[in-house]
């Protein structure tokens, strides 16, 4: 996370507002409403993980078992599970 000067951009009457609270120190202003992403949005991660657990989720149904899954992937036998019962219920929804 990087950091801003707030001197840099607030006039001067909000920063004696704000020193009124908080006296140099960090603080964080969230996002305005209706401007937020989720997790892994921006990056493309959250839909490439997607797509590798549809693609671990098939070979299951195409009759993988969860080891041989664990070790393509590099994933734990409970994470392989996680995935696919995770699938099972996203499908039936």
């Amino acid at each position: 996370m990087s950091y801003i000067k707030a001197d840099e951009v607030l006039p001067q009457n909000i920063i004696k507002i704000i020193r009124q609270y908080i006296d140099g120190e960090n603080i964080y202003i969230p996002k305005k409403d209706g401007s937020r992403v989720s997790w892994g949005e921006k990056t493309g991660t959250k839909s490439e993980l997607y797509q590798r657990n549809s693609f671990i989720y098939q070979d299951y149904l195409n009759g993988e078992t969860v080891s041989a899954l664990a070790s393509r992937y590099y994933l734990s036998d409970k994470t392989i599970q996680r995935i696919i019962r995770e699938m099972r219920i996203n499908e039936s929804v």
